[in-house]
């Protein structure tokens, strides 16, 4: 698989638990409009650079999915009505995790430049 084909499918993959997420806590009715957008605000941070391409921002990404990989995780086991959408919501974060790290490590080697280079040269 190409870094250009594993760029899209993580973008997609992204953009559909952005989706998930944000129809989830919406649609629920017994949140406070500042709970949801604190709960959704994380999600939109790397948006940008995800749409642009940037390996950095892939790299780092999986730390803002592990919020919700824990979110879904905690509520797989405290919920019962909600399990399925937890699991879900696990599962793609967990996939998601994975692919944007394995992506960013193969363009960087493309590249071949380190992170911390690119990063550098984003900011000069």
């Amino acid at each position: 698989m190409s870094s250009l084909s594993l760029m899209r499918l993580c973008r997609i993959g992204y953009l559909a638990f952005c989706a998930l997420v944000m129809g989830y806590f919406v649609s629920r009715s017994d949140y406070s409009w500042v709970f949801i957008a604190l709960f959704i605000a994380p999600l939109l941070l790397p948006l940008k650079g995800i749409i642009e391409g940037k390996p950095y921002t892939y790299a780092w990404c999986g730390f803002i999915l592990s919020l919700y990989l824990c979110h879904g995780l905690t509520l797989a086991v405290v919920s019962s009505d909600l399990r399925v959408f937890a699991i879900i919501e696990s599962v793609m974060a967990l996939i998601l995790i994975a692919a944007m790290s394995y992506f960013a490590r193969m363009r960087v080697r493309e590249l071949g430049i380190s992170l911390k280079q690119i990063k550098a040269n984003q900011q000069a």
